[in-house]
């Protein structure tokens, strides 16, 4: 395994919340994606398109806090609090499929391991204990 960096969920407040962490822990982002931008994005309504789907602040060279809105009828509800997963990022997708069978195991898929627009083999899983986890492997991933 490369890296475990916590993700946060935001009820439409991610990037007000990352202008704040940023001014925490410094640093620039390294990545804003909107929901917007998705393939197919301009058929969401607009409201929700220029929401974030994915925004991540380094801390330093091995963390990296990550995080999105949540849109509503994609993916779970948030209850702020316990509005976050652990992102595994694996050093092969055989580390991957692995992680995710092993995780699941009792738990629930939410999305299982896929290749996805961003270009990572991706998937996310609830364990049996309520723990959410999102695991993927990138091949372009430097730690």
């Amino acid at each position: 395994m490369t890296a475990a960096n916590i993700y946060l969920n935001f009820d439409g407040t991610t990037e007000e919340a990352f202008n704040f962490y940023k001014s925490v822990f410094g640093g620039e982002f390294a990545m804003v994606m909107r929901f917007g931008e998705m393939p197919e994005g301009d058929k969401m309504p607009a409201e929700a398109q220029n929401k974030i789907m994915h925004l991540s602040l380094p801390l330093n060279s091995q963390h990296v806090l990550m995080g999105s809105d949540t849109i509503e009828g994609m993916g779970k509800p948030i209850t702020m609090g316990t509005n976050f997963s652990i992102s595994l990022s694996t050093e092969s997708k055989e580390e991957a499929d692995a992680l995710f069978g092993k995780l699941s195991k009792g738990g629930e898929v939410d999305m299982p391991m896929e290749n996805t627009f961003w270009g990572s083999y991706f998937g996310m899983l609830t364990d049996p204990y309520g723990v959410q986890w999102m695991i993927s492997y990138d091949e372009n991933y430097q730690n």
